[in-house]
């Protein structure tokens, strides 16, 4: 899952102490760790991309459309 810290907030990456989840997204394993730090409000799910999202939705279509 793609994740931020929120603002004002540094949060170390699992198992990794001294690296730390800032402002910038990071992909990150989908882990009861990272989940408790989405609850507490210290890391914030960073959606897809929209051009992905409807890159995605292209080809669905496209292959609904074959016989």
């Amino acid at each position: 899952m793609l994740v931020k810290a929120a603002p004002g907030v540094k949060v170390p990456m699992e198992g990794m102490p001294r690296r730390y989840i800032e402002q910038t997204p990071a992909e990150v394993p989908d882990t009861p760790y990272y989940r408790r730090r989405i609850t507490d409000g210290d890391l914030v799910v960073v959606p897809a991309p929209r051009a992905a999202a409807k890159a995605t939705a292209v080809r669905k279509e496209a292959s609904n459309d074959q016989p």
